[in-house]
C-alpha cells in the first residue's frame, strides 16, 4: 500500500497531510499514487474534501496558459474498466467563466462511447466546480476530437444527464462524483492537472 492510500484508510482523514503529500510528489508519483485509490476511498475523500479547499475554473486552466490551449488532467475512476482516463480543458477567450473539455480513454472508448465533451462552470455549491455534460462547446477548438453532443448512442448511457461535482484535494488533485439526472451516484473519480 503506498502512503496516499494509507493516509486515506486512517479516519478520520487527515486532509492537511494528504495534500502536503501530494504536494511533495512529481507529476509522475503522483499520477502513480493516484491510480491505486479504489472507490471506498475515493467516496471518503470525496465526503472529506466538502468544503476543504476552494475550487473555481481557474484550476483546470490555470491563468496565463493561452486561449484554445488543453490542460491536461490524469484521472483514475472508480470504474471496474477503463478506469484510467483523461481530461482536457481549454479556456475559449479571454476572461471566461468556464472552461471547455472533452474526454481521452483510448481510441476504443472515443470510437465507440465518443469523446464526452463538456462545459466547466462554478458549481451550485460555493467552492466547487461543475463539469457539464448537459452542454457542449459553441464551436470546435483545433486539435481536439469532434464536436459530439451527449444525447445519442452509447454517448447517453455514459455521459447524458450527467454533471460530475468537483472538489479540491490539492494544489494538482481534484476529486469528483458523478451526478446523474440530479442524483448522486457512487461513481467518483479523481483528477491530477500536468505541471504548467
Amino acid at each position: 500500500m503506498n502512503k496516499l492510500n494509507e493516509l486515506l484508510a486512517t479516519k478520520p482523514i487527515d486532509l492537511d497531510a494528504v495534500r502536503a503529500h501530494l504536494d511533495s510528489l512529481s507529476h509522475a508519483e503522483r499520477v502513480k499514487e493516484m491510480r491505486t485509490v479504489g472507490l471506498r476511498l475515493q467516496r471518503d475523500l470525496f465526503n472529506a474534501a466538502d468544503g476543504y479547499m476552494p475550487l473555481d475554473v481557474d484550476h483546470f486552466v490555470p491563468k496565463g496558459v493561452a486561449n484554445k490551449t488543453f490542460v491536461k488532467h490524469y484521472g483514475k475512476n472508480s470504474l471496474p474498466l477503463f478506469s484510467d482516463f483523461e481530461k482536457h480543458f481549454a479556456r475559449p477567450v479571454d476572461d471566461a467563466r468556464e472552461a471547455w473539455g472533452f474526454n481521452e480513454s483510448g481510441e476504443f472508448v472515443k470510437t465507440v462511447v465518443g469523446p464526452g465533451w463538456f462545459i466547466t462552470r462554478k458549481g451550485d455549491k460555493d467552492g466547487e466546480v461543475d463539469i457539464d455534460y448537459y452542454r457542449i462547446p459553441g464551436r470546435h477548438i483545433d486539435g481536439a476530437p469532434p464536436l459530439k453532443k451527449n444525447t445519442s448512442g452509447l454517448s447517453y448511457f455514459v455521459y447524458g444527464n450527467m454533471v460530475d461535482v468537483m472538489r479540491k484535494v490539492s494544489e494538482h488533485v481534484t476529486i469528483g462524483n458523478a451526478v446523474k439526472n440530479g442524483k448522486r451516484t457512487d461513481n467518483y473519480f479523481l483528477l491530477s492537472r500536468e505541471e504548467i
